[in-house]
């Protein structure tokens, strides 16, 4: 079930940067090793073009993790995500750069994690969204919770709430019935 603050709606209408952690949040959360041990993600195609809508919409995007992965890189690079931050040991402070970096306020961010070390950019952006299955610490705190689970959709149905709260999603909705 969806969960939603009664100010989520106003916060969503401010955000001009949405900010995802990966594990967890992009994808289930586990964690998959090659027999050479290189990391291996797997992403939804909905939560891409989730990422991609936003980016037609004119919103910026961004991920902060606390690992640093090429898969990750590269899932980036393929989306156009314009602001990545891999192996942030400090998540409040590569969020404090990244919003300098884009020249925008706290209010202005969105950001969806699952764990509790999200919960410092939790606490500090404009509009604090979590997956389905977060712990409950992290549910306690956040503005948005989807009823999506992390890796199948929970990014896209935040997606589209910031794109229907703005008034945005309907015409782009209409470019893809042309």
């Amino acid at each position: 079930m969806q969960y939603l603050a009664p100010d989520a709606l106003a916060r969503a209408r401010r955000v001009r940067l949405v900010i995802f952690d990966v594990d967890g949040v992009l994808t289930d959360g586990r964690l998959w090793y090659s027999r050479e041990g290189e990391e291996l993600k797997a992403f939804h195609a909905f939560d891409g073009h989730g990422v991609k809508l936003l980016l037609m919409a004119g919103l910026e995007t961004g991920i902060i993790s606390g690992r640093d992965s090429p898969a990750v890189a590269k899932r980036a690079k393929e989306l156009g995500i314009q602001h990545v931050m891999q192996g942030a040991d400090d998540k409040r402070a590569a969020f404090e750069r990244m919003l300098k970096r884009a020249k925008l306020p706290r209010a202005a961010a969105a950001y969806m994690g699952d764990d509790l070390v999200d919960l410092p950019v939790l606490n500090r952006c404009g509009f604090a969204c979590a997956p389905h299955e977060a712990p409950e610490d992290v549910r306690q705190r956040v503005h948005y919770i989807a009823s999506a689970e992390a890796g199948q959709g929970a990014a896209r149905e935040l997606c589209e709430f910031i794109l229907e709260a703005q008034g945005k999603l309907g015409p782009l909705l209409r470019r893809f019935l042309r």
